[in-house]
């Protein structure tokens, strides 16, 4: 479902895109400073019986006009284990876990650009992890460093004012302690990476 609503996001904010590119000229400028988040935000309006709390801020400073770093603060609560593919085991109720994790990150975010909007990005996130039983009471914190390494294309809009960027990614986690054994039994099944993550990100430039 949250994969669904990210896609159908992307394809609308892209369908706005076209039609606005039509008719607004390109502006040469660039802007140094952007705040921003990410459309997958909305994920928190679907209604499910684990919602993710999803919450997003990024503060970025663009240092050339193909380099920008960023910071990103994050928070989200999920109850299954990263690693498992798309397929039948994703958000399988036999992978759940026996409660659910909230994370509390901040990462550090380089961004470069490559050929007009064509950008790569790698975000090093480190982030406080609070596990909670099946009973909501916790059971302790651990610590993650979660890297996702990204690829996708910046559109201006409204004189370059604002921006959407359209991406995938690949997400790792080589990092991650303490993490409580029923936790980790299930963790253990599968890989310490994720591919093609959908991303969806917007911002307002200034």
């Amino acid at each position: 479902m949250k994969i669904k609503l990210l896609l159908l996001s992307m394809l609308f904010a892209t369908g706005l895109t076209d039609a606005h590119s039509q008719t607004q000229p390109q502006d040469s400028t660039y802007r140094k400073f952007y705040v921003g988040s990410t459309f997958f935000v909305l994920v928190n309006l679907v209604p499910v019986n684990n919602p993710p709390d999803f919450a997003q801020l990024n503060f970025g400073y663009r240092i050339t006009p193909k380099d920008v770093v960023s910071v990103e603060a994050k928070t989200w609560k999920y109850a299954w284990p990263l690693g498992i593919p798309y397929g039948s085991s994703f958000e399988a109720p036999a992978e759940k876990y026996p409660g659910y994790v909230r994370s509390y990150g901040v990462a550090l975010v380089y961004q470069r650009f490559l050929w007009k909007g064509a950008y790569a990005a790698v975000h090093a996130m480190n982030s406080l992890q609070s596990y909670t039983g099946e009973d909501s009471r916790k059971i302790q914190n651990g610590y993650q460093l979660f890297m996702t390494y990204r690829l996708g294309y910046h559109i201006p809009l409204f004189k370059n004012r604002f921006f959407i960027e359209p991406s995938i990614a690949m997400t790792q986690w080589p990092i991650n302690t303490n993490v409580p054994e029923s936790f980790a039994d299930l963790e253990r099944k599968w890989n310490r990476y994720f591919l093609f993550e959908p991303g969806l990100h917007f911002g307002i430039k200034f």
